[in-house]
């Protein structure tokens, strides 16, 4: 088979960090292929669904400090596209004062200056009506938090990268890769050549990754998204500034338990039928949530490519250093992908990355930070 075109940088992977990538690496003035396995759009993979949280509510600093310019990208991104993509509606987050997350999340808060309003017990429901405060439970607003809207981001930013010049090729499914000076990749639809590849396949990065002889410790979970059907309708909508909100460490399980105002028709979603999870969210609803049917009226799936200790990998591969890895985003990469997309694209260029990304290298894997070949 002959190559059908060489390129500066080639990317797998048409989510929203590889999506970005791509147009980092165009503003850069970079000849770039995006490929995606899938016919765009689709919704086999994790960057689908009308909306996702954006917050600087983390119990790390790091990615408090990190959201700053991500918020800033994001806007940019807004301003060039002339299309809506964000709504500030604040994240509400509760959870025992005396426990561990709630606490550390304030403080992550209060340090980096984050705009915030604490919620007195007495005062909660006055300004959070249709929401029982769990008693010993602390909350505190991020104001600066919203909503973004995930499928109308993920077209502005491929809109905006075939605008600089950028080729996608969708349905092309990866077949090989072949590490060099020039690194090979071999599709369904053709054979292409980069002096640079950056993988970007969320739950299909080690399928890609064996090609090349790496495995990282990912581990692929399918998390279904619950849409519950108001009492009253606008009581949580986000025309009525009701807020996002994150509840840590509740007593109907060890999870995090994350939420978002009702924004549109849950009849006009995609219908799943799996809802084994169901039990402990419609405790926690029917307890707090009083103005909700605690019935799910929509199931959706996500899926969530989990990385042992939760954070990103971010990194050069360990033998081939013109490869690039963006993976393991664990449930909360979507909001960073204008800021991941610059990263990944400072990896593939060579350049020194804009922040420390040791937390994020695969070295701290150890059993995993050498090829295999």
């Amino acid at each position: 088979m002959s190559a059908e075109g060489d390129y500066d940088c080639i990317v797998i992977g048409a989510g929203v960090q590889g999506s970005f990538t791509a147009y980092q690496l165009a503003k850069k003035h970079k000849r770039t292929l995006l490929l995606e396995q899938f016919v765009l759009p689709h919704s086999r993979g994790s960057s689908h669904g009308q909306t996702r949280i954006i917050r600087r509510a983390y119990d790390q600093d790091y990615y408090t400090v990190m959201m700053d310019e991500a918020y800033r990208l994001w806007a940019e991104l807004e301003q060039e596209a002339g299309v809506r993509l964000y709504r500030q509606t604040g994240l509400l987050v509760m959870g025992p004062e005396n426990g561990t997350h709630y606490q550390v999340i304030k403080n992550t808060l209060e340090r980096n200056k984050v705009p915030i309003v604490v919620l007195r017990p007495e005062e909660f429901s006055k300004h959070i009506p249709n929401v029982n405060l769990t008693p010993g439970d602390g909350a505190v607003v991020d104001t600066t938090a919203g909503v973004l809207y995930a499928d109308r981001a993920l077209r502005a930013v491929q809109g905006q990268f075939q605008k600089l010049g950028g080729i996608i090729k969708d349905g092309h499914k990866v077949t090989d890769i072949k590490p060099g000076d020039l690194v090979t990749v071999v599709t369904s639809g053709g054979v292409y050549r980069a002096k640079n590849l950056v993988v970007t396949a969320g739950s299909w990065t080690n399928a890609l990754l064996s090609y090349t002889g790496l495995q990282l410790p990912l581990q692929v979970l399918k998390i279904n998204v619950y849409y519950w059907k108001e009492k009253v309708p606008g009581s949580y909508h986000v025309q009525g500034r009701f807020p996002c909100f994150l509840q840590a460490e509740c007593p109907e399980g060890p999870h995090h338990i994350y939420g978002l105002p009702s924004n549109d028709d849950p009849d006009q979603r995609d219908r799943q039928t799996d809802r084994s999870d169901a039990d402990v969210l419609k405790r926690y609803l029917a307890r707090c949530f009083p103005g909700l049917v605690p019935e799910p009226a929509v199931v959706e799936t996500c899926m969530y490519t989990m990385t042992p200790d939760e954070h990103f990998v971010l990194d050069c591969h360990p033998v081939h250093n013109n490869i690039v890895i963006g993976a393991g985003f664990s449930g909360h990469g979507f909001k960073f992908g204008p800021l991941i997309g610059k990263l990944l694209c400072e990896l593939s260029t060579g350049e020194v990355p804009s922040y420390d990304l040791s937390p994020f290298r695969i070295r701290r894997f150890p059993e995993h930070s050498k090829s295999a070949l």
